[in-house]
C-alpha cells in the first residue's frame, strides 16, 4: 500500500498559491485517474488500486504547518510505513518550472515538513520537491501563499501535467531508478 500525500492549505482563498503547489499536483493524478475525495480522518483522500496495490491519496485540511497530524493519522489507520509515502511539496530552492525527487533530507525551514518530521519522527521519507522560487523582497510568508504570474503558471502547468508519469512510475519503479529518470 502506498500513501501519496500533497501538501498545501484548505479554502479558497489559498487555492492557486505557491504553498499549495502539492494539492495541485495531486489534484493533477486523481483528476487523470477520474477520482474524487471524499473527507474523513482530517483530510480528503481517495483510493483506488493500481497494478494491484492500493494507493491512498491525501490532502490534509489542517494548515500546512499541522501536515503530520493528519499524515500520521492516515498511516496508522492505513498500517502504511514511512518507506512507501510520497510527500509532494513546494519548494523555495527551486526555480518555478523544476522539480526533484529524493529519498530523505530535512525541512530547509518548511514548516509542514518539520510538522511532518515532528510526528512522524524521522526526516526519512521520500519527496516530490516543486520548485517556487524565491522572492527575497518579498516576506517568505506572504511569497509563499502568494498567486502566480501568468510566466509562472505556464511553467508550472508543464510540471504539473508529469504528475500522472511520475505517479505511474512510482508505483513501478524503485525510487533510486524514479529519481534516475526525473533528476
Amino acid at each position: 500500500m502506498k500513501l501519496i500525500i500533497g501538501l498545501g492549505n484548505p479554502g479558497k482563498e489559498y487555492q492557486d498559491t505557491r504553498h499549495n503547489m502539492g494539492f495541485l499536483m495531486l489534484d493533477k493524478m486523481v483528476e487523470n485517474l477520474n477520482l474524487d475525495f471524499k473527507l474523513k480522518n482530517g483530510g480528503k483522500y481517495s483510493d483506488t488500486i493500481i497494478n494491484g496495490e492500493k494507493v491512498v491519496f491525501l490532502k490534509p485540511q489542517q494548515f500546512i504547518n499541522l501536515s503530520g497530524q493528519v499524515i500520521k493519522k492516515y498511516m496508522d489507520y492505513y498500517k502504511i510505513d514511512t518507506e512507501d509515502i510520497l510527500v509532494i511539496h513546494d519548494d523555495l530552492d527551486l526555480e518555478v518550472g523544476t522539480f526533484k525527487l529524493r529519498v530523505k533530507g530535512g525541512s530547509a525551514g518548511h514548516n509542514g515538513l518539520k510538522d511532518i518530521e515532528r510526528c512522524l519522527n524521522t526526516k526519512n521519507y521520500k519527496r516530490l520537491k516543486i520548485g517556487i522560487s524565491n522572492n527575497k523582497n518579498i516576506d517568505t510568508k506572504d511569497y509563499v501563499i502568494g498567486k502566480y504570474s501568468k510566466t509562472e503558471k505556464k511553467l508550472l502547468d508543464e510540471v504539473l501535467k508529469l504528475g500522472p508519469n511520475i505517479l505511474k512510475d512510482f508505483l513501478e519503479l524503485s525510487f533510486d531508478n524514479l529519481m534516475n529518470k526525473y533528476n
